[in-house]
Order: C-alpha cells, then structure tokens, then sequence
C-alpha cells in the first residue's frame, strides 16, 4: 500500500532528523509529512534541508501553535490528495517504535483503522511516572464505560488509517485536540461501522524534549466523551 506516516512536531530538533532515518531504515518506500507549528528551535529547517534531497520527505510549516488535532487533520487532507492509501499517526519523540510500522500494515489488511494499544496486553508504558500512568489508564476506562466504545487505549497516538474510510469521515466537523483528537477519530469510525482494530504496542516515554501535556487538553477529554455519546443517540455525528 501507498503508505506515508504524519509526524506533528513542535521543538523536535532533537529527534526528527534521527526519527526519519529510523521509519526509512524500516521501510524505505514509506513517505513522510512532517507538519511543524512555527518550532523556534529549528526542527521545520532540519526536515527542509533532509526534504531537498530526499523526495520521500514533505513539510507543511504553520504559522504558529496551532494544536496536534489540527495538524493532523491538515496532514489527513494533504494525505487523502495525494493518494496515499495507508495514512499513519505517529509522535516526533521515539515513543512510538517505527519498528511496528509493518504490524499495522499487517493489521490494516482486514481493518479500516489500527490502534497501536498501550492497554491491550496489560500495561506496556516505560518511563511513565504513576501519576501519569494512572491518569491515562482512568482515563481510557471512563472513556470505554460513557462511549460504549469498546477500544482499550482511545487515547493512543500511533495508527494507521485506511484512506478509503478515512475519506468518508467530515474532516471540518472535528475541532478538537490531544487527547480528544485521538478519543473523537476513534470513536467516528466505530460508529460508522469501520472496522477498528487494536495491536498491543509498547509506548515508551519521550527521549529528549518536553511532554506537550496540560489541563486543557485533559478537561476538553473529559467533556468530550459525553458529548459524543449523545451525538451518537441523536445521530448528529
């Protein structure tokens, strides 16, 4: 499948340049679309210099902080444009392993949307302090328990989309970020009836940087799940 994996960066300069040739060291015929929110740290120059030699590297570059939801969605329309078929989620701080990569192109063969799951065999989170630990595990079971959607990790960060059903998913209805992002993408497919699938993944914590996490994006999860709840009973998804 035409394949190209969406890396939203914001001070990543530590990591992307070293983050690119991991993903190529795993599949070279991936793309990649790295979508910078303004980084003063110079991450969107490391990836212009790397994309004018290496075709299969694109930039989108913002003018701002503009939040993660936002720069996936941009990713997602660049994407579904270009005709890429396997659209892929992925953070710029090696949390996610670029090893998987192949697992979820596996799974995707019989799914419209793999979930790389931190929850699905226990508990695979190195580096986690208990707080945050705790906080995102309560967090995915009251998302489960007010939803009724049956995913163990809605919070997660590494998937993979079919394009297919992507396409039929209103891009511009979805206004949310973080983890509320990750939580309304999930739960829109499973109410349209696509088929989501989840593989057990091991999430390890940020090597170098600064976790993007806040109250804000915390509340908005929360609120959220109800919101979604009755959107589904009165079909206003």
């Amino acid at each position: 499948m035409k394949a190209i994996v969406i890396v939203p960066t914001y001070n990543e300069a530590e990591n992307i340049a070293n983050l690119i040739d991991k993903i190529f060291s795993v599949d070279s015929n991936l793309n990649i679309l790295v979508i910078d929110d303004n980084s003063p740290d110079g991450t969107a120059e490391i990836v212009k210099r790397i994309s004018e030699k290496d075709p299969r590297v694109h930039l989108i570059q913002r003018p701002g902080k503009l939040g993660l939801g936002t720069a996936y969605i941009e990713g997602f329309k660049y994407a579904l444009a270009n005709g890429y078929e396997a659209i892929f989620e992925m953070d710029a701080d090696f949390s996610h392993n670029p090893e998987d990569i192949p697992r979820f192109l596996d799974a995707l063969e019989d799914a419209d949307l793999v979930i790389g799951s931190r929850y699905l065999t226990g508990v695979n989170v190195i580096n986690w302090p208990l707080r945050r630990l705790m906080l995102s595990y309560f967090a995915n079971l009251y998302t489960r328990i007010i939803t009724g959607m049956p995913v163990r990790d809605a919070t997660g960060g590494y998937k993979c989309f079919r394009a297919e059903a992507l396409k039929q998913i209103d891009l511009d209805k979805i206004k949310t970020n973080g983890y509320g992002f990750q939580i309304e993408m999930n739960f829109r497919f499973w109410a349209k009836g696509f088929r989501v699938k989840e593989i057990p993944i091991v999430f390890v914590d940020r090597r170098n940087g600064v976790s993007k996490m806040n109250k804000k994006i915390i509340l908005e999860a929360v609120f959220l799940v109800w919101k979604l709840k009755l959107c589904k009973n009165f079909k206003c998804l």
